[in-house]
């Protein structure tokens, strides 16, 4: 009895000093840890009051940042394809302790990756990133370095690069930073959240479809979901259409630029919102209900020879055939079309596309009149990338959500791809009443890719899904604002309904619309 007592004093002694170390391993602790097949190359704190410069022009500062601990390591370091290194890269923020909320978060990437940004969380969580909202955020490279830029896709000659590209990194660097913070804490993270746009909407997407249990909560925005074929779309269908009915210079070379003058696009556009912007209940510049858009741009078409406040009636059937999207020869639709919404005639570096210079994003356009679209589309489809798949019953069993959100101005990637997986999901799992129960999306009037253009494009997707998870709230909307538009709050409504205004109140104020 006597020896029973010792043995259980002593193993509840060792007991009480292992949880003590445990819940005082330092952050120079974690640059010692040994896990198989991690290098851990940096742990440092970071004194509380840091900033972090925004990554690109016109990005958000982070602001100043509370104290944590940043982990900085490579998963699989190896010399690859012509001696080029090659590894995983990731860093991962850690709150101090008494601040951590009890999640992960792990933030997506955008173009071809090749950059471990600074782990905050800052997209689509509303006003404070989510590093400021307590949770520990992990980023990744996911396997390869950019040399000439965010669209370099060079490490593509390196067959296991690409793979970690297109599916493996994440799931790689969201186990190791799990089990980084489980040493940290001392106790697992509660739930775990990944949050991405473009690259890192695709990204959360196949998260969702080849890990459905990693994530308890995803969040993926204008999600690059046929990269090849959207290519198709912007980079030649839509410039092809245009040469048809652009002037040409002395040599006959199509000058797409000069499609339609700046009095064009005006005249378009204010016929546009005369139709479309008041569907809503309100003319304010936007088209909430875009889906009940009926515009048909021959109305500004020139008739009996009339040239004043018209457009030529060829530039129109341009237009009509380009926004239609790419058809075979047989007319079967190989991608989907784009909206008419207010952000299409924006131009600059990333012009909307009723407003095509002389560049597209990957180089000068074709100056072509026709396109064989059958051969184009051929080759413009790879499963390795695409995430593809509607079958997410072991994501959904296992209680994980999805949010899906596009902003209707996007000018690379259409808007109704999007919807249009959204809306196919319900086929394969029993209907769209059981598909809700789990997933929601979201159409974003006037956005650009990933933000920007005349619209309200800051918004907490983070906050709509962990309460969703976490409190099984249901997101019916998401309340944007946005700089374009100062003291405007809308509800953004989940599919199938839009933002319509009740007709009493300040229509600048989101309480005064309800979901239609």
């Amino acid at each position: 009895m006597q020896s029973r007592v010792l043995i259980s004093l002593i193993a509840a002694f060792c007991a009480s000093a292992t949880a003590q170390s445990e819940s005082t391993v330092s952050c120079a602790y974690l640059g010692h840890l040994k896990i198989e097949g991690v290098e851990i190359t940096k742990a440092v704190p970071i004194p509380a009051g840091t900033s972090v410069p925004p990554m690109y022009s016109g990005a958000r500062s982070s602001g100043p940042l509370p104290a944590h601990c940043r982990v900085d390591g490579v998963i699989n370091r190896r010399k690859g394809a012509g001696g080029e290194e090659f590894g995983i890269g990731f860093a991962l923020a850690l709150p101090e302790k008494e601040a951590w909320n009890g999640d992960f978060l792990m933030q997506g990437g955008g173009g071809g990756n090749g950059v471990v940004a600074y782990p905050l969380g800052a997209s689509y969580a509303g006003e404070k990133p989510a590093l400021l909202r307590g949770f520990a955020v992990a980023s990744t490279d996911t396997g390869h370095k950019a040399k000439t830029g965010p669209f370099d896709f060079s490490f593509m000659g390196d067959q296991q690069a690409y793979l970690d590209f297109a599916y493996l990194a994440n799931a790689e660097v969201a186990g190791v930073a799990k089990k980084i913070i489980a040493q940290y804490y001392a106790k697992p993270a509660a739930y775990s959240y990944f949050v991405g746009c473009s690259t890192g909407g695709r990204e959360g997407m196949i998260l969702s479809q080849r890990y459905p249990t990693v994530f308890n909560g995803i969040v993926s925005g204008d999600p690059a979901m046929r990269t090849g074929l959207s290519n198709l779309a912007i980079g030649k269908w839509i410039p092809v259409a245009y040469n048809q009915a652009a002037p040409k210079d002395a040599s006959g070379k199509p000058l797409i630029s000069k499609l339609l003058t700046e009095g064009d696009r005006k005249l378009f556009m204010d016929a546009l919102m005369n139709r479309c912007d008041a569907k809503d209940g309100v003319a304010d510049g936007m088209i909430f209900d875009p889906l009940g858009c009926d515009f048909d741009p021959a109305v500004v078409a020139c008739k009996n020879g009339h040239s004043d406040a018209c457009i030529a009636p060829e530039k129109i059937a341009a237009i009509k055939k380009a926004f239609a999207g790419p058809k075979n020869a047989y007319g079967t639709q190989v991608y989907p079309g784009f909206l008419y919404d207010t952000g299409i005639a924006e131009t600059g570096s990333a012009p909307g596309l009723l407003a095509l210079g002389t560049n597209g994003i990957f180089g000068p356009y074709p100056t072509a009149t026709e396109i064989d679209v059958d051969k184009e589309a051929l080759h413009a489809s790879d499963p390795l990338v695409e995430p593809a798949s509607t079958n997410l019953s072991t994501f959904s069993a296992s209680g994980g959500k999805i949010l899906f959100f596009h902003g209707d101005s996007d000018p690379w990637f259409s808007p109704l791809d999007t919807l249009g997986y959204y809306r196919s999901l319900a086929a394969t799992n029993g209907g769209a009443d059981k598909v809700a129960a789990w997933s929601r999306m979201f159409l974003v009037p006037g956005m650009r890719h990933c933000g920007g253009g005349p619209a309200l494009d800051q918004f907490d997707m983070l906050g709509a899904v962990s309460n969703w998870v976490e409190k099984g709230i249901p997101p019916e909307s998401v309340i944007a604002t946005g700089q374009a538009f100062p003291g405007r709050s809308r509800p953004l409504c989940a599919e199938p309904k839009h933002a319509q205004y009740t007709g009493q109140g300040d229509p600048n104020d989101a309480h005064n619309f309800r979901c239609q």
